[in-house]
């Protein structure tokens, strides 16, 4: 019999991934629409790479505190639970032990072995055991508001200084399409990236971030066009 090892599974990665690919996919999409948006009001070159900068110290602030703010919702509610729990445990702890047992039963497992289960489960971890089996929380799924809002604001910066960087290095002339074609293709790469990192396909998730981005910014860049010209 071959050496038990332990396995890396992709599911792991959902809470640092998530907030990774949120976080650089706004910083591209927010950074390149509001660079458009001013551009196409004809302002100067300066003052399109202020406004860029500007919103990606500003957007970089937001996510991490968005992410902060609505990761530690999540954190409150299972720490909320767990206290629940542990009072049940300490209150009736053979009820806990049948309703855990009644899990594994509607699972497929027969009473006595689920019985026999939930006995020496709780015997080691009585509320891991609940929380796992009946809440839903485990280590790989826990909220973790810090690790959230430092990989937002950190990929945001990232995803953001990206088409700041194709505004310093295009020509005034040609700086919408610049920053257009290669605002999309910086989308198309973080979608392949995500996908890739997340275990799925690469085409649907690449076509889905290019899409949405193309969207926003062409949207943003007709609203600065015809604002552009009232003022």
């Amino acid at each position: 019999m071959s050496r038990l090892h332990r396995e890396n599974h992709l599911v792991e990665r959902i809470g640092w991934l998530r907030a990774a690919v949120l976080g650089a996919n706004d910083g591209i999409i927010s950074t390149a629409s509001l660079v458009l948006g001013v551009a196409s009001a004809a302002a100067s070159q300066n003052d399109i790479l202020l406004t860029g900068v500007a919103g990606l110290v500003a957007g970089a602030m937001s996510m991490a505190a968005g992410e902060y703010v609505s990761v530690s919702s999540q954190s409150d509610t299972e720490h909320a639970d767990l206290a629940r729990e542990k009072r049940e445990l300490a209150d009736d702890p053979l009820f806990e032990r049948e309703e855990l047992a009644q899990l594994y039963v509607a699972r497929g497992v027969k009473a006595d072995l689920a019985r026999e289960v939930a006995k020496q489960l709780m015997a080691k971890d009585a509320v891991a055991a609940h929380a796992r089996d009946e809440l839903g929380i485990s280590e790989i799924t826990t909220a973790r508001p810090v690790q959230a809002a430092l990989a937002s604001a950190a990929t945001f910066s990232v995803g953001a200084a990206a088409p700041l960087a194709l505004v310093l290095v295009s020509p005034s002339s040609v700086l919408i399409p610049v920053v257009s074609v290669g605002s999309l293709l910086f989308l198309a790469l973080l979608g392949a990236i995500g996908a890739k990192a997340g275990g799925a396909g690469l085409v649907k998730p690449t076509l889905r971030v290019t899409f949405w981005g193309a969207f926003a910014m062409a949207l943003t860049a007709g609203i600065g066009a015809v604002f552009g010209k009232v003022v």
